[in-house]
């Protein structure tokens, strides 16, 4: 991770991956909170909300879709995690 890099900074990028692949989620009826951000790990806690909470797909949908996104398109993230 950079180290010039502030968490606000790292959070306002999270959130614009994030923005565009709610519209996904909302189709669905689900959708998708950024509850905190490691800067040394560079591990995402999200978590799920709506329809996306107890849905056999979440965890594809967590690692194959949301981590996936947010590894390619904002640098220094590794992981993302799923809380409750």
């Amino acid at each position: 991770m950079p180290s010039t890099q502030t968490k606000i900074e790292l959070l306002k990028q999270i959130e614009e991956v994030l923005d565009e692949l709610r519209v996904g989620l909302a189709m669905h009826g689900g959708n998708v909170e950024c509850v905190d951000v490691n800067l040394e790990s560079g591990q995402v806690f999200l978590r799920l909300q709506g329809a996306c909470v107890g849905c056999s797909l979440s965890e594809v949908t967590l690692k194959s879709g949301i981590e996936e996104a947010l590894c390619q398109m904002v640098p220094g993230v590794t992981e993302v995690v799923s809380v409750p």
